[in-house]
């Protein structure tokens, strides 16, 4: 049985620090036996069809192995590691299918997914008055976190406090815009 993912790299190619060329990255993903092998954009988005959903458990374990494998190859071809998380596609889908904000009335920048290696309760947030920051909203879903910025990412208030290194001590995050989460869905359908 094959199943289609997407690895979602954190933190490469900004500013010029942690480069991953796409057709590296590309090529390591290869390099591990995966198929099919795209990538999206330059920010660390890549597709791929392999067989290692075979033995997955209800909780995920295959997407933790792959996840580990990749973060492994990336360092040991780039010489530095990288944060990764590995989706299959029917959870990019449910994600997309999921958000809370009418997603098809507003323009990519406008809203925002961060993924979660594991799932994160409202408690992690308790801190944040989220009044103070309307128009601006969040709320939470399968392991995501779904942002509306009206303004965008770069002139979001709610989004530099989201962004604190306290809020997601312990867990991998990733922030995706809406256009790119939706590219995801589409690329992973086949």
């Amino acid at each position: 049985m094959t199943t289609t993912y997407a690895a979602l790299l954190r933190g490469i190619n900004v500013g010029g620090h942690r480069k991953v060329p796409m057709a590296e990255l590309r090529s390591v993903l290869e390099e591990l036996g995966h198929r099919d092998v795209r990538t999206y954009l330059q920010s660390g988005n890549a597709v791929f069809t392999t067989d290692a959903d075979a033995d997955a458990d209800a909780d995920g374990a295959s997407t933790d192995e792959l996840t580990t494998a990749l973060q492994d190859a990336i360092e040991s071809h780039f010489g530095f590691r990288v944060d990764c998380l590995v989706r299959d596609a029917a959870y990019l889908a449910a994600v997309a299918d999921a958000c809370p904000f009418p997603a098809a009335e507003l323009e990519g920048k406008q809203l925002h997914v961060t993924y979660f290696s594991e799932q994160v309760g409202p408690e992690r947030f308790a801190s944040i008055d989220q009044k103070a920051f309307l128009p601006e909203e969040f709320r939470l879903g399968d392991r995501v976190l779904y942002l509306y910025a009206p303004e965008g990412l770069g002139r979001s208030k709610l989004g530099e406090v989201l962004s604190k290194p306290a809020l997601v001590k312990g867990i991998v995050a990733t922030t995706r815009n809406w256009n790119t989460v939706v590219k995801l869905v589409e690329m992973t359908r086949g």
